[in-house]
């Protein structure tokens, strides 16, 4: 059990549970992009520690640039879609790999997508820690899936509540 803000989080994914998915994406992603290299874009913050264990376990060549958007107020999604610090780094013709710690509606995405598209990128891929299949109405793929969850507030592994939580190595869902 954990607290924040007078709302209580119960264990939801275990340490165990995220390194061995961490670990199968990672596996993926060196196997898809053998002899490739890649960007990596990490959407801050709730991304950060997802991307750090990730990368850690990527072999191939590979460059790390980071872009932080917010579409969350407080617990809820919104459809507003702000991009806060913009991409440095040249994407035409590279391979890019878009790290996100949920994607859910998937808005954030949709419009992360059409900014790089823009740029000639040769291609681009999602690699999210959790999705929520159900809430996804858009017409992109999310190519590489850790957990597929319903509808639970969760905080923990880089995901927060009002900047709280982020630390917590494991993945809390809100008890009702």
């Amino acid at each position: 059990m954990y607290s924040i803000e007078n709302k209580v989080f119960e264990k939801y994914i275990s340490k165990v549970e995220l390194q061995d998915t961490v670990s199968r994406l990672a596996n993926s992603i060196n196997k898809d992009y053998a002899n490739k290299e890649v960007l990596f874009i990490v959407i801050l913050n709730g991304a950060f520690v997802f991307a750090s264990d990730l990368l850690r376990q990527i072999n191939i060549p590979c460059q790390v640039s980071f872009v932080k958007v917010s579409t969350y107020d407080n617990e809820q999604s919104t459809n507003k879609f702000k991009q806060l610090i913009g991409l440095n780094e040249e994407i035409r013709d590279r391979h890019i790999i878009v790290v996100e710690d949920i994607v859910d509606t998937g808005f954030t995405m949709l419009n992360i997508r059409q900014q790089l598209l823009k740029l000639a990128p040769a291609s681009i891929e999602i690699a999210s820690l959790l999705f929520k299949p159900h809430k996804f109405k858009q017409d992109y793929s999310v190519k590489y899936i850790g957990f597929n969850i319903e509808d639970p507030f969760i905080i923990g592994y880089g995901l927060d509540l009002n900047g709280y939580g982020r630390n917590l190595p494991e993945i809390y869902q809100i008890k009702n």
